[in-house]
């Protein structure tokens, strides 16, 4: 056994610190990417914020509505091929740029994958995501899904050290997602003791996969466009937002009347009620890592992309950030003290 006594943090233990700039207006603020992965030859331009691959937010709705504001889905993964087909045979032209198609790491996983892209080769983007990305198992797959799809973008996570991100990177993934526990709805932490403060979770994967060429996914703990901000300033190149966008018309979810008044259900993937629904309940060797909660019905998503995306904006003119990419350049976090914290997280 041993004891780390570095000091971690979370989003609500920093603010930026304010610097000079030359900008007048937000809208002089370019949030546009270009990137260019590490084990391919596609170049991807856009907003780097993510819907993450949950099925009550990375539906095709979403992603048809991201998509006109440049900002990417990842599809969740139960969706069937005949309802990938008939999405993409309807969706708008260039969709394309702005899915993945997510999948476990299961004995017909791979397989369904396969299904897909043979169907619809114009997808370029692969999300394979399970809780625990540590095992041999999981780098397994990641190299065996390099080796079947060469020309593909491949997302793979979820881990938070950077020694797990390099090796990851070298077996074949481009973009590694980061975080394990810091979601709204996930109970990992509590049910295992196991986790990582998210922001220097972030600073310090983003430091081992920039030394190799490869982007990492700030993935759970962003519950205000503050945070999204903190999370691209740490260094993360995209940032996937759960809780943020559930609740919309574009998410999924059951929607349920209390008092008269419209919420819709949201749920984490290790939920007893996601379990229930794709797997026919907890299995006995496991426990549910993952909570269900009544989000107030928000309406279209759209009103909700213009609040995220001006609050980065918004950060940037701060900072003198004119481009995104320039944000952890010009990023300072100060430290909040504790009597602080709990006034600024009210």
């Amino acid at each position: 056994m041993r004891v780390e006594y570095d000091i971690k943090l979370g989003f609500k233990d920093v603010m930026f610190r304010p610097k000079r700039s030359t900008l007048k207006s937000r809208s002089q603020v370019n949030l546009q990417r270009t990137f260019k992965f590490m084990h391919t030859s596609i170049e991807w331009t856009g907003v780097p914020i993510m819907a993450a691959n949950m099925d009550t937010v990375g539906t095709f709705e979403m992603a048809v509505k991201l998509a006109e504001n440049e900002l990417f889905t990842a599809i969740h993964k139960h969706y069937t091929l005949e309802q990938w087909n008939q999405f993409l045979a309807d969706a708008p032209e260039g969709i394309e740029n702005y899915i993945a198609v997510s999948t476990g790491t299961g004995a017909n996983d791979l397989d369904k994958v396969v299904s897909i892209f043979k169907a619809n080769p114009k997808l370029k983007f692969i999300c394979i995501d399970v809780a625990n990305g540590y095992s041999e198992h999981f780098v397994g797959f990641v190299k065996q899904a390099r080796a079947l799809f060469p020309d593909k973008v491949i997302m793979a996570g979820n881990v938070v050290t950077g020694e797990m991100v390099e090796e990851l990177l070298l077996a074949g993934a481009d973009i590694i997602k980061v975080g394990i526990g810091p979601g709204s709805v996930c109970t990992t932490r509590v049910k295992t003791g196991v986790g990582y403060p998210q922001l220097s979770a972030i600073i310090e994967c983003a430091d081992a996969a920039h030394g190799l060429g490869g982007q990492i996914i700030s993935d759970g703990g962003c519950a205000v466009p503050g945070d999204v901000a903190k999370a691209f300033g740490a260094g993360a190149d995209f940032v996937m937002l759960g809780g943020m966008l559930a609740g919309h018309d574009e998410s999924g979810g059951q929607v349920i009347d209390i008092d008269g008044k419209k919420y819709k259900q949201f749920y984490g993937m290790s939920s007893a009620t996601a379990m229930d629904k794709h797997a026919g309940g907890v299995a006995e060797y496991r426990a549910s890592e993952g909570k269900t909660v009544e989000v107030e019905y928000r309406g279209p998503v759209e009103a909700t992309l213009q609040d995220i995306l001006g609050g980065v904006r918004s950060t940037c003119t701060y900072v003198g950030a004119s481009q995104l990419k320039e944000l952890t350049k010009r990023t300072t976090f100060i430290r909040v003290a504790e009597q602080e914290n709990r006034v600024y997280t009210k």
